[in-house]
């Protein structure tokens, strides 16, 4: 347990937070929220002993503690080993043993090897490998060394060493950066079944509601602690704001607004299980919008004029920097004028370059593409945070686009983006990535582009800035084309989604519940294929035997293969046909021995799928049993009286955001039971 009393913090002098007493309970996954600068980091240095409280205390027992590291590591050894070495005991009982050894001690060698045991040294290589597999390192990875790897990789390693190392507090700053959704869902999994206290920053919102059981927030210079994760706190969060009468006069017309833009597209939306997804986003808009109006962030991008229809058209389009090796190829392509779409698929499968290639930042390698002529793109990269200038402040970059344009008119507008005051003038070097981010947005947003292009918008934006850009864009009325791992934003924002994989783009009729089961089913695949070859390859001394044989059978000559010779064969040698049926009932007898083995295996296999099965039908009955009681507070909440009492309406809210929580467990639950009975039945 760890317990805050009267604690106050701040950093380089500026008040950060002051007077939070609270405890964090053990087991518990607690989401630390809050803007950026707000001391979330500082936080963590605190607990992990690098930072001093300004007053108060921090009750913190002796324990085992693991953080992330943001820097790049360096060694010149394999990435398994890397993440071996995270496990200090385990090293310090390797070197014991090679001490032992070297000294020819046999009581210290025993005494070594029986430490090595305990700190799980025979399965320590399998575990660091799983990790890094799930963390998406393949065989281009894994052969080489540390320093040959990129950045990116490199902070996956860091990762991975985390989850290696034995801890009872684990202290996670911004973990699913550099992740595609696939190794963030394994992460996922992966910290839900850790037993450590774990405090996690991240900006990822779905993230945080599926593994956080607790949140911490930092706002207007205090700690607060709430249930749940990041919805549920905000949730909370939103109900205090909407008292305040004030903020939602402010807000009106900005509700107004958005509900005429839900009328509207509820008309037009289909059935689609995206479509649905993205109505429910923006109905959650509109009831937090009262809390949004506090955040401090609120753009928006201009709507378009009636543009081209369509934008742009692509048949057997191959994409790529070299003709000899495309990296994504697509039999057809149409963007239509209302069209907003979400691009899913792993790191490096070539999002990037087929939405430049689509607008044409990079030349088609052959097919057909075009585009309208008056196409008016605008198109945020991922590096275009390093096209900005250093030494200039965020008015002097706008005031570049728009030099005609009066100082006070920019100044309101990168006010807008959270520049004001004398922000707007610091040079944008040391800014942080979300700052600089924020800044690059706005650049896009004063063009008014009439089709927006945006390849991992959220990268380096705290939660929200993220809120706000998934405002803007759903409320911008123009086409769409979004690459993004962030859940939310694609959720609230596009209508449909493509799928790039194994080279080729292709629609996906899905949401992002069905992207995320596709997932789990690929890498169960993968699993089975990989298990499959070792087997193969296990089994090559066999193989010898069998081709001896084969080439014993060979040396006898054709006659013997032939049903017709053996029996003009028995009937010239009386002992060769009694040869035959003994052969014949050796072979019944070995028949029925195969069938009896058969139907032991078959007992077998029911014996070890039933424990299996009964787990998935009470899942699935537990499953049942919440989601009736999500509709029976759905319905009470809907009713129009339903906040005539304050306290039960909060109850009741509460408890719902609790059942979303455990539901979505359970459903993690359910996805391993079935890949468990998959293993089985591949076995």
């Amino acid at each position: 347990m760890i317990r805050f009393d009267n604690l106050s913090l701040a950093r380089a002098g500026r008040p950060l937070f002051g007077n939070a007493s609270l405890i964090i309970n053990p087991g518990e996954r607690v989401a630390l929220i809050g803007a950026n600068g707000s001391g979330k980091s500082s936080l963590l240095a605190l607990l992990r002993g690098d930072l001093s409280p300004e007053q108060g205390n921090v009750d913190l027992p002796k324990l085992r503690i693991a953080w992330l590291a943001q820097h790049a590591p360096q060694a010149s050894i394999d990435p398994v080993r890397f993440v071996m070495n995270a496990d200090a005991a385990l090293v310090a009982a390797e070197a014991a043993i090679r001490q032992a050894e070297a000294n020819g001690n046999g009581e210290a060698m025993g005494e070594a090897y029986a430490h090595w045991i305990d700190a799980g040294g025979p399965s320590a290589e399998a575990r660091a490998a799983e990790l890094l597999d799930g963390l998406g390192f393949g065989q281009a990875q894994l052969s080489r060394t540390v320093d040959e790897l990129s950045g990116g990789w490199k902070m996956r390693l860091n990762l991975a060493c985390v989850l290696m190392a034995p801890s009872d507090l684990l202290l996670l700053d911004e973990p699913t950066n550099h992740l595609d959704l696939d190794a963030v869902l394994w992460l996922e999994r992966q910290l839900m079944r850790h037993p450590a206290i774990q405090l996690i920053v991240s900006h990822d919102r779905d993230f945080l509601d599926r593994v956080a059981t607790t949140s911490l927030v930092i706002e207007d210079g205090t700690l607060n602690r709430y249930p749940g994760g990041y919805t549920a706190s905000e949730n909370i969060r939103a109900e205090r704001a909407a008292q305040r009468e004030r903020e939602r006069r402010e807000q009106q017309a900005r509700i107004e607004h958005l509900n005429r833009f839900i009328a509207r597209f509820r008309a037009k939306a289909t059935k689609a299980r995206q479509a649905q997804s993205r109505l429910k986003a923006l109905e959650r808009m509109e009831t937090i919008a009262p809390l949004r109006a506090t955040r401090g962030i609120d753009f928006e991008f201009a709507q378009p004029p009636e543009g081209p229809d369509p934008l742009i058209r692509a048949e057997h389009l191959a994409c790529g920097h070299s003709p000899q090796q495309p990296v994504v190829t697509l039999p057809e392509l149409i963007v239509r004028r209302g069209a907003r779409i979400g691009i899913l698929g792993r790191n490096g499968t070539g999002k990037t370059t087929l939405i430049r290639t689509l607008i044409g930042d990079l030349a088609p390698l052959s097919g057909d593409l075009t585009r309208a002529a008056t196409l008016d793109t605008g198109y945020l990269a991922q590096e275009q945070i390093e096209d900005l200038r250093p030494d200039d402040s965020p008015l002097l970059h706008l005031a570049r686009q728009a030099p005609q344009e009066r100082e006070q008119v920019l100044r309101g507008f990168l006010g807008a983006f959270g520049f004001s005051g004398d922000d707007a003038l610091r040079p944008t070097g040391p800014m942080s990535g979300g700052e600089k981010t924020r800044l690059c947005l706005a650049l896009l947003a004063w063009e008014k582009p009439g089709f927006l292009v945006l390849d991992e918008p959220t990268n380096h934006l705290d939660a929200n800035t993220r809120d706000a850009l998934a405002d803007a864009l759903a409320e911008f009325e123009g086409p769409l084309l979004l690459v993004s791992h962030d859940r939310y934003l694609l959720r609230s924002t596009v209508d449909e989604f493509w799928l790039v994989d194994n080279g080729v783009l292709r629609p996906f009729d899905g949401d992002l519940d069905d992207y995320a089961q596709w997932l789990q089913k690929e890498r169960s695949s993968k699993a089975a294929a990989d298990a499959a070859t070792q087997g193969s390859a296990g089994k090559g001394g066999a193989t010898t035997t069998d081709s001896t044989d084969g080439a014993n059978a060979a040396a006898g000559g054709h006659a013997g293969s032939h049903p017709d010779h053996h029996e003009r064969s028995g009937e010239r040698d009386g002992t060769t046909t009694a040869a035959n049926m003994a052969s014949g009932s050796a072979g019944s007898t070995n028949r029925a021995s195969d069938r009896r083995e058969r139907a032991q295996q078959r007992a077998a296999l029911a014996a070890r799928r039933k424990p299996i099965e009964q787990a998935i039908r009470k899942i699935e009955q537990q499953m049942e049993q919440l989601q009736a009681r999500a509709d029976e507070i759905d319905q009470a909440l809907a009713a129009p009286d339903a906040f005539s009492d304050r306290a039960a309406a909060t109850a009741l809210q509460r408890e719902r955001a609790q059942i979303g929580t455990d539901l979505e467990a359970l459903e993690n639950d359910w996805l391993e039971q079935q890949e468990r009975l998959e293993a089985v039945e591949r076995e």
